[in-house]
């Protein structure tokens, strides 16, 4: 089997966290929570610091979940949560989605949420992940779409982000716009019977502008990504403190505005 290849380029600093940490089944998984019931077996591939996971564990129960990430420290702030919750139908595993150390047909449901845009080989993710689907089961996959991206005003430094962005996360290994590409990745993984959705997250209230603009003023100098763009020689620190500056400026605008839109497939059989 394939292993991993790719480089996570957010990793795991505190303002990506704190990203993750808001992200929850009714703002980031919505298109699947009409295929969960009472008794399922989940597989969360890529947990990240599992408050999605701890929902999905929530809406199945007594059903489990499995949830897998790359790292123990990601996974035990992961248990955490669910810990907090009185949540014990969730156990925790390290794995690599392209070689997943699972039987074949083991779960109803496998769920992947801003995954396949980070990996090496995303088709053979999605092989992996139809191969320890039970026959009937569904795989959902969900990824945002950098290129897609659009926001209001234009302040200078936005447009160096996202260019930046992009190519820090191709040259990790990635694809930056994942989201149009998961229906021809799914179909490519060899399944026939997919769902193709989309939808949005939107930053406008004064709350979430600040929220949304702080949070990445704050990984650009102080991520896994920020160190990659630096060693990489794509960004001086100066460049990357200059686009922070930006993320702040959008963020004090009464009329700022920004989507994230992403693709969603839900796939059968």
């Amino acid at each position: 089997m394939p292993k991993e290849t790719a480089v996570y380029t957010h990793g795991h600093h505190e303002p990506v966290l704190r990203s993750h940490r808001w992200r929850t089944a009714a703002n980031s998984a919505a298109y699947l929570i009409d295929e969960l019931r009472p008794g399922l077996t989940v597989l969360d591939v890529g947990c990240g610091p599992g408050t999605i996971t701890a929902d999905l564990a929530a809406l199945v129960a007594p059903g489990r979940v499995t949830a897998v990430d790359t790292t123990e420290e990601i996974l035990s702030r992961a248990a955490g949560v669910a810990a907090e919750r009185g949540l014990e139908n969730v156990e925790f595993a390290v794995a690599d989605v392209h070689a997943l150390d699972f039987p074949d047909d083991s779960f109803d449901v496998v769920h992947a949420h801003q995954v396949l845009q980070h990996v090496g080989d995303p088709v053979q993710a999605l092989r992996e992940m139809r191969r320890v689907c039970r026959p009937g089961g569904v795989v959902a996959a969900r990824d945002s779409d950098y290129a897609a991206m659009a926001w209001y005003p234009e302040v200078p430094g936005l447009d160096d982000w996202l260019d930046l962005y992009r190519r820090v996360a191709r040259a990790n290994g990635g694809e930056p716009d994942a989201g149009r590409r998961l229906l021809s990745w799914a179909r490519r993984a060899g399944f026939t019977d997919i769902t193709p959705t989309a939808a949005n997250w939107c930053f406008a209230t004064p709350e979430s502008r600040a929220w949304w603009g702080g949070l990445w003023a704050d990984r650009t100098v102080g991520s896994a990504y920020a160190e990659m763009a630096v060693a990489g020689g794509r960004a001086s620190t100066e460049e990357l403190a200059e686009i922070a500056a930006a993320w702040r400026e959008w963020a004090t605008r009464d009329d700022a505005w920004f989507m994230v839109p992403h693709g969603e497939v839900l796939c059968r059989g």
